[in-house]
């Protein structure tokens, strides 16, 4: 019988990341690396990263609570709660929290190689070096991502998506 894991509500790996938290639920080692799951609870106000693409995996933000603006290119999606995002290599993206309560999406990467990005970011704040764009970007190049310069942060009136 193959191992199973199951992760109650205070479960999991969870790493504090300035305005952002990210509790690892699933890091590959139980799905022979084919997927990774991640809680991520966004305070009120919050930008996330800088807009990027992955080129190695498909990332997924299933929104559960608040609402959360992604960008994708130039096209800001508004996303209650409910709302599922799906990102696949070479998508330009990013996300924030412009509302007044904490967002709460479920993560995953597939396959899981983005886990190890969060835990290198805490790894690097430990160490002392600030959480900002430029050592973010410089994390995100261990794992076949790349800021998408193409493309500005979000516009100031968001298009709502369809």
């Amino acid at each position: 019988m193959s191992e199973v894991s199951v992760v109650g509500p205070d479960g999991g790996e969870t790493i504090r990341l300035g305005p952002a938290q990210m509790r690892i639920l699933e890091d590959g080692s139980t799905t022979g690396h084919r997927i990774g799951i991640g809680e991520i609870t966004l305070a009120p106000h919050a930008e996330g990263p800088p807009q990027h693409r992955h080129a190695q995996h498909d990332e997924g933000f299933y929104v559960v609570s608040g609402t959360v603006h992604f960008t994708i290119g130039d096209t800001t999606h508004i996303a209650p709660a409910g709302t599922l995002a799906m990102i696949p290599p070479g998508a330009p993206h990013t996300f924030a929290n412009p509302g007044d309560e904490p967002a709460v999406m479920v993560n995953t990467f597939t396959p899981d190689l983005y886990v190890q990005y969060f835990r290198d970011l805490r790894d690097m704040i430990a160490g002392g070096q600030e959480l900002n764009a430029e050592s973010t970007v410089e994390v995100m190049s261990r794992y076949a991502t790349v800021p998408a310069t193409d493309f500005a942060r979000p516009a100031d009136s968001p298009k709502e998506s369809p």
